[in-house]
């Protein structure tokens, strides 16, 4: 190398090499790294996003499944049809996506072990319910009893299994995104570097040779710029569509299920107020524990709400935002009424007020329901259609780096060849 340093063909080949490995060298790791942040905002639209919709999926469908029961349980012997129809689909929905979830969860040791807790929980739970309403049907006080110890496993059991596997595999969605928005930063720096060495050995070979242009260090210089703008723009804009995905689907995907979670709870609480008749107090003694649950889950309902008309940025994300927020001040309103008749003792009253249909808080739940489900369904389409368009904007450039460095890589030679024929 020393010898070879000291004449002028000998350099000339030096500098071609450097070029030549430079060159191939940022097209690999361009390669390599738009590869790795592809296949992460891949797992962001195909696996974790999905996963954590399903997970939260769960959630719902077990907290509506305890919601009907106890519907259900107050509406006597003869359960109406829909409610227990609404009861077995919800049943049905919770195991098919628990079935789905342990096939998608491999290597994920935590998911795994809260999906195995309620396989395992799920079945006594429905054990519980079917046992309540038998002793319903008969007329027997028992029933109550079943229906609640059935809701206090579901509460203490259940729902916290499904609570920590939704922030399990949710944060297996954010750190999918956080791989996906990596600034490629050793991308970045070695096209810069070729270019940088590039320029130079143009400049180079015009003071020696006073030869304006050489093809080939020129096509090289084309092939990285390309390279280097392509993977600029294409990271960018990446970027920026996870970064919506994030801020205007993510987020509030998250806090509407936890709206909907909350008037789910807030629903079986105020159910379970007129199973129990004071039965359950709280800790302290002093007050009908359903009912401060009850109004503990409407509040956190209506903060819920309010957080997500902030988040929403467009008419069709906060107008079915603000419908459930206006059922839930008419839900409150009727549960008040509700239980100003349960107090002067007609118990009958307040349970058409409660199960009823017109006019009754069943009416104002199903209401917030159906809105909040309107909601969730557009932010998902606004978060799949970020997500995809993010992804999208890293489509072929892998493969497009690859070949661009390898013709570049051969530009650097050749016209270093060309250079070194003169000296022959």
């Amino acid at each position: 190398m020393r010898a070879a340093a000291t004449t002028e063909p000998g350099r000339l080949r030096i500098i071609g090499a450097v070029l030549a490995a430079l060159v191939v060298a940022f097209g690999a790791v361009t390669a390599f790294e738009i590869s790795d942040r592809a296949s992460a905002a891949d797992d962001v639209v195909s696996r974790s996003q999905p996963l954590s919709a399903d997970a939260a999926s769960i959630y719902r469908s077990l907290a509506d499944a305890d919601t009907a029961a106890a519907s259900g349980f107050l509406a006597g012997a003869q359960e109406p049809a829909e409610v227990r129809e609404r009861y077995r689909e919800d049943i049905a929905t919770a195991s098919r996506l628990l079935v789905k979830a342990a096939a998608n969860t491999e290597g994920s040791s935590a998911s795994g072990s809260y999906i195995a807790e309620l396989n395992e929980q799920l079945p006594r739970y429905t054990g519980l319910v079917e046992r309540a309403r038998a002793n319903n049907r008969q007329g027997l006080p028992l029933g109550g009893a079943y229906l609640r110890y059935a809701n206090q496993q579901m509460t203490t059991e259940l729902l916290p299994a499904a609570q920590k596997l939704y922030e399990a595999e949710t944060a297996r969605l954010d750190a999918d995104h956080e791989a996906a928005r990596v600034w490629p930063f050793l991308s970045l720096g070695l096209g810069a570097a070729a270019l940088g060495v590039l320029f130079w050995s143009q400049r180079r070979t015009y003071e020696r040779t006073n030869r304006v242009f050489n093809h080939g260090l020129l096509a090289a210089t084309a092939a990285s710029v390309v390279v280097l703008l392509w993977l600029a723009v294409g990271d960018a804009v990446a970027r920026a569509e996870l970064n919506d995905a994030r801020a205007h689907g993510q987020e509030s995907l998250k806090v509407l299920n936890d709206a909907r979670i909350n008037s789910l709870k807030a629903r079986a609480n105020e159910n379970l107020t007129l199973v129990a008749r004071g039965a359950v107090l709280t800790d302290d003694g002093r007050s009908d524990k359903y009912e401060t649950d009850y109004k503990a889950g409407m509040d956190r309902l209506s903060a819920a709400l309010g957080h997500a008309e902030d988040l929403a940025d467009d008419d069709a994300g906060r107008a079915p935002v603000a419908a459930a927020a206006s059922a839930v001040s008419e839900w409150r309103t009727r549960h008040t009424s509700a239980s100003d008749t349960d107090k002067a003792g007609d118990y009958e009253g307040a349970l058409a007020k409660v199960i009823g249909g017109k006019e009754s808080t069943g009416q104002s739940f199903d209401r917030v329901d159906t809105a909040l489900e309107e909601a969730v369904a557009h932010e998902q389409d606004e978060f799949t259609r970020s997500a995809l368009d993010g992804r999208g904007a890293l489509t072929g450039l892998p493969a497009g780096a690859a070949v661009l460095a390898v013709l570049g890589a051969a530009g650097a030679v050749l016209g270093m060849g060309r250079r070194l024929s003169e000296y022959r």
